[in-house]
Order: C-alpha cells, then structure tokens, then sequence
C-alpha cells in the first residue's frame, strides 16, 4: 500500500478523493480534542483503501475539504468504513449537517462475530491480523503543529490495518450469514438525527430523579440556555454549568439573580453579571411539561413485580446460553429493558421481536414467558428444552 506524506494542499487532496471516488470501500479515522471546546476540534482525518493511504491536516491554511466532505457524504458508491465511528461521525456531521453514507462500523460487525461488545482497535488488530499495534502516540496532543513522522504513522496505521481487515471480516460474516443482521445497526448508526445538538431536547441528558412537569420545565428551559450557551462559546457545557447545579435550581429555583449568588456551583458574580441574567430570563420562560412530553416512568414495565422481575432474570440467563451458542455479543441480540418490557407482558415495539433477532432468539424467549421453553442441564451444560403446556 502505497501511504502519501501528509496533505495540506488543496490540489493533492482534490486529486486523492478522485482516485478514491472509485474504490469500493474507504477506511476513515479522525483524531481530535474536545477537552476544552463544544464542538469537537478535527485535527487530523486519515483515510485508505487497498491501494493509498494518507492523512489530510484540517489545520492547513487554506485546504479545501470539500473534495473529502463530498466523498464521505454524497457519494453512495464507496462504502465507508470506521471503528468505533460514532466520534468520527459526530465530526462529519458537525462540518456537513449530513453523515457518511453507506458506512460500516467494524466494531458493530465484531459483535456479530463473537469478538465482544466493544472491541478496540488494537486488539482488533491483534485478533485479525497479529499485529501489536504502537500505543505511543495515544495521548498526543493533536492540535499542536508541527506533527511528528511518529505520530502520522500511529494515525495511519488506524485506517491501513482496518483496510486489510474490512475484507477479511467482510467474507467471515458472508459464510456465516451475519452480514444482513448488520444492516440495521448500521442505518441506525448513519442516522444524523443521533449527532443533532437540539437545544430543545437538551434537558434529556440531564439525569434528575422524579417526573414533577413544572420541575422537569424548569429542568427543559435551563438545559437549552445552557446548550446556546455553551454552542456560542464553543465551550463544553460543565464549563457553563454542572449537570447537578441544573438539577438543583429545577427543583428550587432562584427568585431573583440576586439568589444566584448562593447557588452552589456558581460564581458569586453571576448574580449580578450579564449570563446570570440570561439564566434568569430563561427560567422565566419555563412552563410544566405537557403530558406527552414527561420522560417514562420507571416502573414503566407495567406490571413487573417481583415474579416479574424473576422473569427477567431467566430471560438474561436465556440470552446468555443463546448467545454462548451461536458465538455473538448478547447486546446485539437484546437489551436489559427490552428483557423487562417483554417479562411484563409486552409484545410489541421490541427490537428482539423483529427479524432475524426473533429467529436467533425472541421466539425463544416468548416461549419462555409464556412456558413452552424450560432449562435442562444435560451432560453438565446448561440448555433450553421444549416444555409440554399443561403436562
């Protein structure tokens, strides 16, 4: 494979993505910081396909990336290939307002291979292909200029050894006939409604106990001035405020500015200063959440009390032996809450009760529910054994 000296010209770059506009898959990485900013900060972006590898500097003055963006984002030809994206596509989406499309993730695609349900790179390396990868540059700091030869080499090395392993995988899962149970979590990963920053919903990442509606209110217009806040100034939003100082003043909110002096984990000025004032005009917008707008409550599978719960805990010992049996990583086939909400009756809306993962293990795990399937142990193994209703 042929690996280009870094691109910071707008002409080598433009005559890359020409060449790679034919290739049938890509291998993309990103390296960034976030630490200190809001959006993240692209410092380098790696890419390759069987043939070329390079890595392009964002930082370069006057690069033209549309030639690259256009790639990842339009051309539905070459299949994009990532790690453990969703960082890389969050970053995408950030310069774009679109994300790359069609894409696979690898670190998905290893948990239908019975690799684990997060597999890092160096050990996906390692698995595939034996190779040791060099952890030395981890933790460099992207931003500063001039890159070392060291630190290119460790970023190309994410996209050069995945585009020796996307094949490899990419046949595996063509014999063992996994590869359309991927097709699903990839659309779903590709999704851009997973990487929109709506100041309006903001307030769902925000951990608060109870469902009071003119508590989760406040809770709403403190998280989105918060989200304006910290999107304008470009720094992370602990910066601005601490997810529990929010939680605080939604269930006892300040008076008057004056009050923000007092406010435990804000600055005594901001009860005289100009963004005090801003949080102040914000709660004044804020109105009880309407019904439709209050989060499930927690005992929102109806009905699961302790039998339930025992219920529960024989279909996570289900998805165990399933699991074990046909070599796949458990949280690709079902989620704890999709256990519960079917241990209460549900029927309907679950994943694991659609497609291939009813085949591989939702019918099963009605039967269960419903006593037509029981644990046996035979031969010291644990396993599942039709039962006779009614016997």
């Amino acid at each position: 494979m042929h690996v280009h000296p870094l691109i910071t010209d707008s002409a080598a770059l433009a005559n890359l993505c020409f060449r790679l506009a034919d290739a049938p898959f890509v291998c993309v990485d990103t390296e960034f910081m976030r630490e200190s900013t809001f959006y993240p900060e692209l410092c380098l972006i790696q890419i390759a396909d069987m043939n070329e590898a390079a890595a392009i500097d964002p930082m370069a003055a006057g690069l033209d990336m549309q030639p690259l963006l256009d790639l990842l984002t339009d051309n539905e030809d070459v299949l994009k290939v990532f790690h453990a994206g969703g960082q890389d596509i969050e970053i995408v989406y950030n310069l774009t307002g679109k994300t790359p499309h069609p894409l696979f993730d690898t670190q998905i695609a290893a948990m239908a291979l019975g690799q684990g349900e997060q597999i890092g790179y160096s050990n996906l390396v390692d698995s595939w292909l034996g190779i040791q990868v060099d952890k030395g540059a981890r933790f460099t700091d992207w931003a500063r200029r001039p890159l070392d030869a060291r630190q290119i080499e460790y970023a190309i090395g994410d996209v050069t050894h995945l585009a020796v392993i996307f094949p490899k995988m990419l046949e595996r899962l063509r014999k063992t006939g996994r590869g359309g149970w991927l097709d699903q979590e990839m659309e779903r990963l590709a999704d851009p409604a997973n990487y929109a920053n709506d100041p309006e919903l903001a307030w769902k990442r925000v951990r608060i106990s109870g469902r009071k509606p003119e508590v989760l209110g406040r809770l709403k217009a403190l998280a989105k001035w918060r989200e304006l806040e910290a999107q304008a100034k470009d720094l992370p939003r602990g910066r601005i405020v601490k997810d529990e100082t929010l939680g605080d003043m939604a269930g006892h909110p300040p008076k008057r500015q004056a009050d923000l002096a007092k406010v435990r984990g804000l600055s005594a000025t901001w009860g005289t200063n100009d963004i005090g004032a801003r949080l102040m005009a914000a709660l004044e917008t804020a109105h009880p959440l309407g019904e439709d707008e209050l989060p499930p409550r927690d005992d929102r599978k109806p009905g699961l009390g302790k039998e339930g719960a025992l219920v529960a805990d024989l279909l996570k010992l289900l998805l165990k032996i399933r699991a074990r049996d046909i070599d796949v990583a458990s949280k690709l086939l079902a989620r704890s809450e999709e256990l519960e909400a079917l241990a209460a009756g549900v029927r309907t809306g679950l994943p694991m009760l659609e497609g291939w993962r009813y085949d591989q293990f939702g019918r099963d795990a009605v039967d269960l529910v419903e006593g037509r399937l029981a644990f046996a142990v035979t031969g010291g193994k644990l396993k599942m054994t039709r039962a006779e209703v009614g016997a």
